[in-house]
């Protein structure tokens, strides 16, 4: 077994440094954080929708 196959697939994204930017700057990166959290929640949305749709199949 390698050592890759140990480590997770997905690695971490270092966090910015908050002291470095500036207020314009900092409202940019909040706005890009909302946009990534609502194509998460549709994302969710779609995945729930999807599993309602299939219990509801498998059910009748």
């Amino acid at each position: 077994m390698d050592e890759q196959d140990l480590e997770p697939l997905t690695k971490r994204k270092k966090l910015k440094d908050l002291d470095v930017m500036s207020v314009e700057a900092l409202g940019e990166y909040i706005a890009g954080l909302e946009a990534e959290i609502e194509r998460a929640r549709g994302a969710i949305a779609g995945k729930q929708s999807h599993k309602a749709a299939a219990e509801s199949f498998f059910k009748k």
